[in-house]
């Protein structure tokens, strides 16, 4: 038996808020919603299919605490350091916090690499390319910069 990951669910405490740093700065297509008051939640697809790649559940209490046991981070691949870019400038024009400066290798000598920032919950997030960032900074240099952000 082989597994591969379906889709990712998040704890969200403002669905609206959530759903519109998804879809309209990420660019996630909308698959289907709940929006009753005790239900609230949404599927979010890639756009090539329908198939959910994130849902959202309006059912967090505070913010992502990295202290505790769960997710570490979500990372999404990007096709090319341009579209990262791309992505950069999106999420510099919403207001997003970024953990980096720009774009990072992922390790001392790397050709992969990416950014890595916050979604409005604080959840880390990290959109990167196996090549392209041959040249970046390395902001952790004997450890993953994906592990310590």
């Amino acid at each position: 038996m082989t597994l591969h990951t379906g889709h990712v669910g998040l704890n969200v405490t403002d669905l609206d808020r959530s759903l519109a740093f998804y879809r309209d700065v990420l660019g996630f297509a909308v698959l289907a919603e709940g929006k009753e008051d005790d239900r609230r939640y949404a599927f979010l697809g890639d756009g090539t299919g329908d198939h959910p790649v994130l849902t959202l559940w309006q059912q967090g209490q505070g913010p992502y605490d990295r202290d505790r046991a769960g997710l570490h981070h979500l990372a999404f691949a990007a096709d090319s350091i341009e579209r990262v870019r791309q992505y950069e400038e999106a999420l510099g024009a919403y207001g997003a916090e970024f953990a980096y400066e720009g774009v990072v290798a992922h390790r001392e000598g790397a050709a992969s690499g990416g950014i890595f920032f916050h979604d409005p919950d604080g959840t880390r997030l990290e959109i990167s390319v196996p090549t392209g960032a041959e040249d970046a900074p390395t902001p952790n240099a004997d450890a993953p910069t994906c592990g310590f952000f």
